[in-house]
């Protein structure tokens, strides 16, 4: 499945938050059409006919001249005529915004999609695979019926408008690395002296410096799931150092798994140092970094005895935030609820941040009371709920 498929189905599930929603799943929905409804119109999508049959009555034929139409719903049968697979967006002219996207639509199939539109001047672009994009008419939308709910548009991103995001991701994300590698090697140091206690301070430490990061996890991949995978039966990495260090192990024992996480985060700064990362991940990892945190972190299924959950869960709101930073500059003008976004993770920070001690130790998750889990798991639910448009807005589109 797609990640812009994985989305609408999110999307369709919460039930809210149609910013873009509208403009993804739309395809996906069967619409019940009226025979020969005067909004309802077959269209094809191919090299030579992309958007035949919009604003000619309505015919089959598209034996009218004039491309007008009323404004409101519009009720739209797409057909792909050629022998590959083809993406179809309803655009407007002027502002370039999309208004329907039917992605990877298969030689000879259709798709029938509703879309509600205003006054302005409208056409199809067909989207062949590995050919230039095909413009169709320009077809004249009337006014829409007075509150009509009109579809909202967006201005598409493309893979370079997200080139520069990858490259300021992956900069910042490499200049941690060395912070990470000094702290980890004071808990391998401690260790050896025999000093426990403090090398659970320094873990801590580490392992919050490590989840902030988690835009670049697909980029570490088997590195990372080693560095920090869940912990089970046979943990490793940060997990193994944890259990040992909250479950009585002996110092040495302690150190010698110290050094083996050591030699991870030197292969990982090894290997990071090539690595730029697609420019269509950062967007969409802002987005699973909170949801990660809902379904991992808050359950407690990344807990090896510390007891720590909460102090992963707000540097991963932290990650959240590092990842949304560089996306700013494309986002402002696509998404109205950008500053709610930000707002809602430094309203869940401060949630997650009133169970810190003053001398930096965390609340474990069983000692919250059932209003102090309901508050924080609201809180992370609203920013996950404004952060999955980031994530459809940022998908990567094919410049038009």
């Amino acid at each position: 499945m797609s990640t812009r498929a994985r989305l609408a189905a999110f999307f369709a599930a919460l039930g809210a938050l149609v910013v873009v929603a509208t403009i993804l799943t739309i395809a996906l929905r069967p619409v019940a059409v009226a025979p020969n409804a005067p909004d309802a119109f077959d269209i094809t999508a191919g090299m030579d006919d992309c958007g035949q049959g919009w604003g000619q009555s309505g015919t089959p034929s598209g034996t009218a001249s004039a491309r007008t139409v009323p404004g409101g719903d519009q009720t739209f049968t797409v057909t792909n005529t050629t022998v590959g697979g083809i993406e179809v967006y309803v655009q407007a002219v002027d502002s370039k915004r999309v208004y329907l996207d039917l992605e990877s639509l298969g030689s000879g199939a259709h798709a029938t999609a509703r879309v509600t539109l205003g006054a302005g001047r409208y056409r199809f672009v067909c989207l062949p695979a590995d050919a230039d994009p095909v413009h169709g008419p320009v077809v004249t939308v009337g006014k829409a019926p007075p509150g009509s709910p009109l579809t909202p548009g967006i201005v598409p991103v493309t893979r370079t408008d997200l080139i520069p995001v990858a490259q300021a991701y992956t900069s910042w994300v490499a200049s941690r690395l060395p912070a990470l590698r000094q702290q980890v090697a004071a808990v391998a140091a401690d260790a050896e002296e025999g000093d426990l206690p403090a090398a659970r301070r320094d873990w801590l430490t580490a392992h919050t410096t490590y989840e902030t990061l988690g835009a670049a996890y697909d980029a570490f991949g088997e590195l990372g799931d080693q560095l920090d995978g869940l912990p089970r039966a046979d943990p490793t990495g940060f997990h193994l150092v944890e259990s040992q260090l909250w479950h009585g192990d002996a110092a040495a024992t302690v150190a010698a798994s110290a050094r083996d996480l050591l030699d991870l985060v030197d292969r990982l700064q090894t290997e990071f140092a090539g690595v730029q990362l697609d420019p269509g991940d950062v967007a969409l990892r802002a987005h699973e970094i909170v949801e990660d945190a809902i379904q991992d972190t808050l359950t407690g299924a990344t807990d090896a005895g510390s007891g720590t959950s909460l102090a992963s869960v707000n540097a991963e709101l932290t990650g959240a935030e590092q990842a949304l930073a560089p996306l700013e500059p494309v986002l402002t003008g696509r998404y109205e609820q950008l500053g709610d976004t930000r707002a809602a993770l430094a309203a869940a920070h401060a949630v997650v941040e009133t169970h810190r001690a003053p001398d930096g130790t965390w609340t474990p998750l069983g000692q919250l009371s059932r209003t102090d889990r309901e508050r924080m798991d609201a809180a992370l639910d609203r920013a996950a709920e404004l952060l999955a448009p980031v994530a459809a807005i940022c998908d990567p589109r094919r410049d038009s």
